[in-house]
């Protein structure tokens, strides 16, 4: 059985999509529909059903994609075994990190790195966190540079890198940024935009505020926290943001007694081999440890 036949398939069963199967195997849609046809050919089964435009998966493709994945990850992680073995770091890495880690973190990390290790071709994608730390799980990709979640549990591992100073924020004319300092409870009184609600920052501030026994009005979420900035910035919402993305178009409060703050980190698969290049990035993360 051919494992491009394998890719095929699990790529058209993630996007429900024989075009845009072909899009992120950089084939043709045609190319796509005889390997899933000579796949079916080969298990005596249709994997899935056309109807229109909608395309699904019949039983028989739901038993076949765990298999699958799992045919395909063990065929990346030997790979990776046998390239290791040449000690050289080199080849494709590919690794996930969220939109703000790239762009306020990651850039000098990633220049050293290239400079250092010329031979190696990042496969990049900016994802939510939590979109890229399901990507590790399930053998998608290789690593992720992401704001880790506040419980991490095996086969997941990390490494935190940066601690990240969290500020509750206002417009400058918002009527808490005169005051000198605020509790929980004024800041519940006015409407709030937090983090979406399945974030791992989402869960680190609502965390603080169930354990002061306060509930805030969250009119608005969103998983970009630019967005919120902006938001924030025209007088809609208070929020929370990272300390680096602070200045004059929002006002920090002061909230005494509260110490907001996430980690951000690299986390890999604990049963899947790191490859060398993914190896020379986690190297590369430590020596930013702080």
């Amino acid at each position: 059985m051919d494992t491009a036949n394998l890719s095929a398939f699990l790529a058209v069963a993630e996007h429900a999509s024989f075009s845009r199967a072909a899009e992120q195997l950089h084939l043709t849609q045609p190319a796509i529909s005889k390997r899933i046809a000579t796949l079916e050919q080969q298990l005596e089964a249709r994997l899935f059903d056309r109807i229109g435009r909608h395309i699904s998966m019949t039983e028989a493709g739901r038993a076949l994609k765990p298999r699958a994945e799992q045919i395909i990850t063990a065929l990346k992680d030997t790979r990776r075994a046998l390239g290791n073995l040449s000690s050289q770091v080199q080849g494709r890495l590919s690794m996930a990190t969220s939109h703000h880690i790239g762009l306020h973190r990651l850039p000098p990390v990633l220049r050293n790195y290239t400079a250092a290790y010329p031979d190696v071709a990042l496969d990049i994608e900016f994802l939510d966190s939590e979109v890229a730390y399901d990507k590790v799980l399930h053998g998608e990709i290789e690593l992720a540079v992401i704001t880790l979640a506040p419980i991490l549990e095996a086969p997941i591992m990390a490494k935190a890198v940066w601690d990240d100073p969290l500020d509750f924020v206002v417009a400058p004319e918002h009527p808490l940024a005169s005051l000198p300092q605020v509790d929980l409870a004024q800041l519940a009184a006015y409407p709030a935009v937090f983090p979406g609600v399945n974030t791992f920052t989402h869960k680190v501030v609502s965390q603080l505020f169930q354990q002061r026994g306060v509930i805030p009005q969250i009119s608005m979420s969103t998983n970009y926290l630019e967005t919120i900035k902006m938001m924030v910035s025209i007088g809609l919402a208070w929020s929370v943001l990272p300390r680096t993305m602070l200045d004059t178009q929002v006002k920090a409060l002061q909230v005494p007694d509260v110490t907001l703050q996430r980690q951000l980190g690299v986390i890999w698969h604990s049963g899947r081999t790191l490859s060398n290049a993914g190896q020379a990035l986690v190297r590369q993360l430590d020596c930013k440890q702080m």
